[in-house]
């Protein structure tokens, strides 16, 4: 995977298609859809707050839209609310054609007396 930010701040995570990671039938296996997912999420919350901060999923949401069959994967994040202690973002999934496959809303939670290193 490779991690770059939008314009926005959002966070943009490019996976390229790999077929080790396939379910039985073919298609992208649904756990690599919540990774990335998850993923992008976490680096969009995580570019809003201090550095010495540690930050940690919450929850998530996500759905399972479409399959996707041989094809790479682009994770895009975009911030709903950032608080004191949370941040909330949503997460669109897409194949290499622009198409949407999954989507997800997820919960970041700000921990500011955990050590980064």
């Amino acid at each position: 995977m490779t991690l770059t930010y939008n314009g926005e701040g959002g966070a943009v995570v490019d996976l390229p298609y790999n077929p080790n990671l396939d379910h039985a039938l073919g298609g992208v296996h649904g756990g690599v859809y919540a990774t990335m997912i998850d993923t992008e999420g976490w680096f969009t919350a995580a570019a809003t707050t201090d550095r010495s901060c540690w930050v940690a999923t919450s929850e998530f949401t996500i759905h399972l839209l479409e399959p996707v069959l041989r094809a790479p994967l682009r994770s895009v994040g975009r911030l709903v609310k950032v608080g004191k202690r949370q941040v909330v973002a949503e997460m669109r999934l897409e194949d290499g054609g622009g198409r949407l496959v999954g989507h997800g809303v997820g919960t970041f939670i700000i921990l500011p007396n955990v050590p980064t290193a």
